[in-house]
């Protein structure tokens, strides 16, 4: 994922006199990047307690999308609803979504985990699961992860 704002060098600050009056203007390196529907700045040192994974953020939407797939996991174990389109039926939604969000109880424990402490890589969004589906291997799954981080 492309930043919007490249930093291209350190803080600069500038001063102008014209006539009696001075202005100040100083120039702070940033990087904005996208992380779902949201942006995320990044400080001009780069410095995060672990590259590539934003620090304590909970991603809303991927946690609802993950605590709704478990509960929709657990009325098909029970016996509750015959499959992912009665779901859909219930819940006014397109059968297509329902398994989408259902693949996302494959995940591996660990990256679960991560996600439920916000400690996921910023680019891993409820958007991104939708796009690329996840192998359902949790070694393959922890290398896709992995190469986030890279």
């Amino acid at each position: 994922m492309k930043p919007k704002v490249q930093t291209l060098g350190s803080p600069v600050a500038c001063e102008r006199r014209e006539g009696g009056r001075v202005k100040l203007s100083t120039f702070i390196p940033l990087k904005i990047r996208k992380r779902g529907a949201s942006k995320v700045v990044v400080r001009p040192d780069g410095q995060l307690d672990a590259p590539g994974k934003a620090v304590a953020q909970i991603d809303k939407p991927l946690l609802v999308a993950l605590t709704r797939a478990f509960y929709w996991q657990q009325l098909l174990d029970d016996g509750v609803v015959g499959s992912g389109s009665e779901i859909a039926q219930r819940e006014g939604l397109h059968h297509s979504t329902v398994n989408e969000l259902l693949r996302l109880t494959l995940l591996d424990p660990a990256i679960i985990q991560s996600i439920l402490a916000g400690r996921q890589p910023r680019c891993m969004s409820l958007l991104w699961f939708q796009r690329n589906p996840l192998p359902s291997d949790w070694v393959a799954q922890r290398e896709v992860v992995a190469a986030f981080d890279a």
